[in-house]
């Protein structure tokens, strides 16, 4: 299931992205995805309102709001080899983006005018489905609701002067997620690119992350209780780089689609 967050002409709603079928489109016609609304939210088994929209009707906005959003850092050992960051951390290493640095797709990020360099960092997200503690790998595949693609927007320079992450990791904007959360994939080897104006700036694959995703939950679960809807960030590959006013960064996984936003300097 293809689930997404939408505004529409009564509020905001929790839906599925479903196509029509093929006896309901003129022959010859493009498929246009239609968005039925989800009662309440999307966890455990999701039940349906009736209510629908065409997604060109509709803007698509984060596709979870998380209580908070886990990151694991230097999870690629060639982006570990271009930080300069000595050997690959031998454990997972978290840190966390607070829950207002989430923004939708399409929506600008911001630059503070304290930092001189803000870097896109593409990855895949992890969307947890239940509230769960000490999961063992084994079993972390189901306390996941599914998946949605990432911009780990970093101040880089900030994050080098202060000793430690938070100040550069947490502008508001500064966690981009969507377009939406696929459901039923397998995220062992999918396709990641990140690009900047259309020019290839990061491209590798998730086979590649050093701690995969299973031990990435049992790690993190073992230090604090995930919640539904909380997003864990599952690292970047290699090619961080820039960004300035007037750029677009796209992020885009395989098998998940494409997260689009804008730069812009702060006002």
């Amino acid at each position: 299931m293809r689930l997404a967050r939408i505004a529409h002409h009564d509020g905001v709603s929790f839906v599925a992205l479903q196509s029509p079928t093929a006896g309901g489109a003129e022959p010859g016609a493009a498929p246009v995805d239609v968005c039925a609304e989800i009662a309440e939210h999307p966890f455990g088994d999701p039940t349906f309102t009736g209510r629908t929209w065409p997604l060109a009707d509709v803007r698509l906005l984060a596709p979870i709001l998380p209580s908070k959003v886990v990151c694991i850092g230097k999870n690629y050992a060639e982006h570990v080899a271009e930080m300069g960051g000595g050997d690959a951390p031998a454990a997972p290493l978290i840190f966390m983006k607070p829950s207002t640095s989430v923004i939708g797709p399409g929506l600008p990020i911001l630059r503070p005018a304290d930092s001189q360099r803000v870097d896109y960092e593409g990855e895949l997200a992890v969307v947890i489905g239940q509230p769960c503690r000490d999961v063992p790998e084994a079993r972390a595949k189901d306390v996941v609701l599914g998946y949605t693609v990432a911009n780990d927007v970093t101040a880089r320079d900030l994050q080098s002067s202060d000793g430690q992450w938070t100040r550069a990791k947490g502008y508001d904007t500064f966690c981009p997620l969507g377009p939406w959360i696929e459901t039923a994939m397998d995220p062992s080897d999918l396709a990641i690119e990140t690009t900047l104006d259309d020019a290839t700036v990061q491209k590798s694959r998730t086979s590649m992350l050093i701690h995969g995703i299973e031990k990435q939950i049992a790690y993190i679960s073992r230090v604090m209780t995930l919640l539904p809807g909380d997003t864990i960030l599952t690292g970047t590959p290699a090619g961080v780089g820039p960004m300035v006013d007037g750029q677009t960064v796209s992020v885009t996984v395989e098998g998940i689609g494409t997260l689009t936003n804008p730069v812009r300097d702060r006002p």
